[in-house]
């Protein structure tokens, strides 16, 4: 009896492991996107949610296209640092806007200059400084041309240093500039990006 409830129980075994596979066979064929009649998915390279911005990094994708394999890298790379620049840009932006309204100061005006020049200094030095996170080089086969992907990140916690670094060297700034508020202000525009 003991042998009859064993093979009883190896053959349910058996065949509830055969189910499970066509079961999984079969979630995975439902998984596969398809385009719709008359339309041709495309599939592109490093792009994608863990390619966004979110509380901790910058980041940005770019395509270049090109005869030349060497320029079609350089014109990617050229579109992911404008795309960067112009999201840290309008995080700066906010963060300048928040930190002076906050700090109610008597010279508003000049403040703002003062932050938003020495922002794009620390901006221009600091993307030098990105990360490559994805790159991938494909020859078009009816053009014969190279598409060039990429995908680049800069760390939102290294441009606030760099920025405090540079900040806290203004003299005039200096006198009311506090750290940990435009630190706290920045970080809250971070989130931002998180949530988008």
């Amino acid at each position: 009896m003991n042998t009859k409830v064993r093979s009883t129980k190896i053959a349910k075994n058996a065949l509830l492991a055969i189910a499970l596979g066509f079961a999984l066979t079969a979630c995975k064929k439902n998984k596969e996107v398809t385009a719709p009649a008359g339309e041709v998915l495309i599939n592109e390279y490093c792009a994608g949610e863990e390619f966004f911005s979110n509380n901790e990094f910058f980041r940005s994708n770019g395509l270049g296209e090109s005869m030349d394999q060497a320029t079609a890298k350089k014109k990617a790379f050229s579109n992911a640092r404008a795309d960067l620049a112009s999201a840290i840009n309008t995080t700066i932006q906010g963060t300048i806007d928040n930190y002076v309204n906050s700090r109610e100061f008597n010279n508003r005006e000049e403040v703002e200059e003062r932050f938003e020049g020495l922002t794009r200094e620390v901006l221009d030095q600091e993307l030098t400084g990105t990360k490559t996170i994805c790159q991938k080089a494909v020859k078009v086969t009816e053009t014969g041309n190279y598409k060039y992907y990429v995908a680049i990140e800069l760390s939102g916690q290294d441009l606030i240093g760099a920025m405090n670094e540079r900040l806290s060297q203004d003299e005039r700034l200096r006198i009311d500039y506090d750290y940990e508020q435009f630190k706290e202000t920045f970080n809250q525009e971070m989130e931002k990006l998180k949530n988008n």
